[in-house]
């Protein structure tokens, strides 16, 4: 089993209280998260069982937009690895009565919590957090900014397939423009030494992103032999003021992952896809259910990345203790 340190500092290499983002991430440091995520889902039996370094610790899920599998993500890897979570819901707080955003999180950190997980609408809200408080801050998505912990847990389950991604075609596929998981992939990727393509429709998909060194393609089916990933977005309509194209029919026409089109493309193409999914839309249902479908796969390796994250930015208490080895039938560390 890997040795998991007890030490005030965890890992080495790591010297951030918050992950913001991915962009101003070194490759090196990407490669630490995603290398203890590794060990904590070797450790934890694939994110199955619990291992307690994390005692004592308290996590806030601070979401003022919703989510399933982020939220109950986070919450999950914190349990699994014994901390206590509290799941912040905005509609019944005080902040109905006028109190500000900066204070409501100050007199949560008030309480003693060691980590706040943000969920925001407004793109730089983490960042600001991170200014006024004392503990690790965890941006879980920033209106179409970032979402960094996505970003990993898709390079992760690329990595798991693929080995070194050096050399790896990915095409991000659909509403590049309000999609903070394609700008959390593409900056993790491009650090990792990927190739990136950005593809969709030229509403959606703006020319300029050639300036950061990715490909951009406005005809999936001219990209998919190419690839050896394919990340299908979906459309984020509810942060559109207009519709970028016609009709989602015309749309899935020209950029839905279907049958025919995995037909041309390299026999061990992975596809991903963030979710929720809209099957008929961004893919079919039996792509999405395909074997080279890492969709679920996706979702457990977002455990094990979260686990990794927030070891690294909480660590465990000075007089934790954590052995080598596991007691198998009870899934623990002793």
């Amino acid at each position: 089993m890997p040795h998991l340190s007890s030490d005030a500092t965890p890992t080495p290499g790591w010297n951030h209280r918050h992950l913001l983002d991915l962009e101003r991430l070194s490759g090196d440091e990407i490669r630490l998260l995603l290398d203890t995520a590794a060990r904590f889902k070797e450790a934890t039996d694939g994110c199955r069982r619990k291992l307690a370094v994390l005692t004592g610790r308290t996590i806030v899920n601070l979401f003022f937009e919703n989510s399933t599998r982020t939220k109950t993500s986070f919450a999950l890897a914190a349990r699994r690895l014994g901390a206590d979570v509290v799941d912040f819901s905005a509609s019944g707080s005080s902040l109905s009565k006028g109190e500000s955003f900066i204070d409501t999180a100050k007199n949560l950190e008030a309480m003693g919590v060691d980590a706040v997980v943000v969920r925001h609408a407004t793109p730089g809200t983490p960042h600001l957090l991170a200014q006024h408080l004392d503990v690790g801050v965890i941006n879980a998505g920033d209106g179409p900014h970032e979402h960094p912990t996505q970003g990993l847990l898709d390079i992760f389950s690329i990595r798991e397939r693929r080995g070194d991604l050096a050399g790896v075609t990915v095409g991000l596929v659909g509403d590049i423009a309000h999609s903070r998981t394609a700008r959390s992939n593409l900056w993790g990727l491009l650090k990792l030494g990927a190739k990136v393509i950005l593809c969709g429709p030229p509403t959606l998909v703006s020319s300029r992103w050639r300036e950061v060194g990715v490909e951009v393609s406005h005809d999936l089916d001219a990209i998919v032999p190419r690839c050896d990933v394919l990340n299908l977005l979906r459309i984020q309509f509810e942060r559109q003021n207009t519709r970028p194209f016609p009709s989602v029919r015309e749309y899935a026409h020209l950029y839905a992952m279907t049958r025919e089109r995995l037909k041309r493309a390299r026999r061990d193409l992975l596809i991903l896809a963030p979710g929720p999914i809209n099957r008929g839309v961004e893919v079919t249902a039996d792509v999405a259910d395909c074997p080279q479908s890492l969709i679920l796969d996706q979702v457990t390796n977002g455990l094990a990345v979260r686990m990794g994250v927030l070891w690294l930015i909480c660590g465990p208490r000075e007089d934790a203790s954590i052995e080598t080895a596991a007691t198998p039938a009870e899934g623990r560390f002793v």
